[in-house]
């Protein structure tokens, strides 16, 4: 298992460092935004995969030729009380990477996915003790600041959509019901899962910088998202203009996704990033036209196999010999 192991920890190297950056460069996703979604996650999932995946099979290659027998193998001699002449110290050094990163990386998850419902709990406490509800729109609420502000606390059960007497007022009829779309496509699509697991990656990983750009792109790929499904009510030009106006009201007021008790800003995950680069990208994407059909189920295709190649090389041998 040690070549698997060797072929994991190369698998991981890349898709830690090379393939985000090129996919983080790359002009496409913005004519697919939810295709590069699902290429974000695959990058992710695989990464964290094949690290693990990495150190288990090194780790465990005294004890058999695939991780299946090997498994089984330890376990029998676990149970005679037999292991010290099996392991080594490289060996116990890779398990015990494997059980502290593992572990490392799922107290993360829920202690961020906790924090961020704990968070929204109270946001949305607030919004409805400072807001009042907007007539003819259920589950949207008008918050008295100047400011044109717009963004959506997603729930399990409920969901509200915020808005500012700034922004009604700042808006046309049609430019108004664009945000609106907007963050309903947010609540609608659950945006807020995906942004908080990146958000667990980046904070597990807070000296990594892929994990941060990971975070900051797929922030505004859902930006992206929500405006795609507003297109499908107005126009690309009212679009255009109502998130010119928006992000022009100020700096950190656009229509976003909640997320940290609040508006989540993908702008905001790099410090060098403002909310007119975010702006601009949005707007000049609305004339560039969908990725071709091919070019997409090539993507996806890619995506599928990241996550199929790991699995394969820690499972497939042992598997298929079990079934033989």
């Amino acid at each position: 298992m040690v070549a698997t192991s060797l072929v994991l920890a190369a698998l991981a190297v890349a898709l830690a460092w090379p393939v985000p950056v090129l996919l983080a460069r790359a002009r496409w996703p913005a004519r697919a935004p939810a295709t590069a979604l699902v290429l974000w996650q695959a990058v992710a999932l695989a990464g964290g995969l094949s690290m693990l995946g990495a150190l288990i099979t090194f780790g465990l290659a005294p004890f058999g030729p695939d991780l299946v027998s090997s498994g089984i193998s330890l376990s029998a001699q676990f149970q005679g009380h037999d292991l010290g002449r099996a392991f080594g110290p490289l060996q116990v050094l890779a398990l015990a990477g494997a059980l502290l990163l593992g572990g490392h990386l799922l107290l993360n998850l829920l202690v961020t996915v906790l924090r961020a419902e704990r968070e929204r709990r109270r946001h949305a406490q607030l919004v409805l003790l400072l807001s009042t509800p907007l007539p003819d729109a259920p589950g949207t609420r008008l918050l008295d600041d100047p400011a044109p502000v717009a963004y959506c606390l997603p729930g399990a059960f409920t969901t509200l959509t915020v808005l500012s007497v700034g922004l009604v007022s700042l808006l046309e009829e049609d430019e108004l019901s664009a945000v609106v779309e907007h963050e309903r496509a947010h609540a609608h699509q659950r945006h807020d899962i995906v942004l908080v697991l990146f958000r667990a990656w980046k904070s597990s990983l807070p000296w990594f910088p892929i994990a941060r750009r990971a975070q900051r792109e797929v922030g505004l790929l859902v930006e992206m998202l929500a405006d795609d499904h507003a297109r499908r009510s107005v126009d690309d030009d009212v679009l255009a203009r109502a998130i010119a106006l928006v992000s022009a009201g100020g700096p950190g007021l656009a229509f976003h996704a909640a997320g940290d008790g609040g508006a989540v800003h993908p702008s905001g995950a790099d410090p060098g990033r403002t909310l007119a680069d975010e702006a601009r990208d949005r707007i000049l994407r609305l004339a560039m036209p969908p990725l071709p059909p091919g070019r997409t189920a090539g993507v996806i295709a890619a995506a599928a196999a990241l996550v199929v190649v790991p699995t394969l090389l820690l499972l497939g041998p042992g598997l298929g010999r079990l079934l033989v």
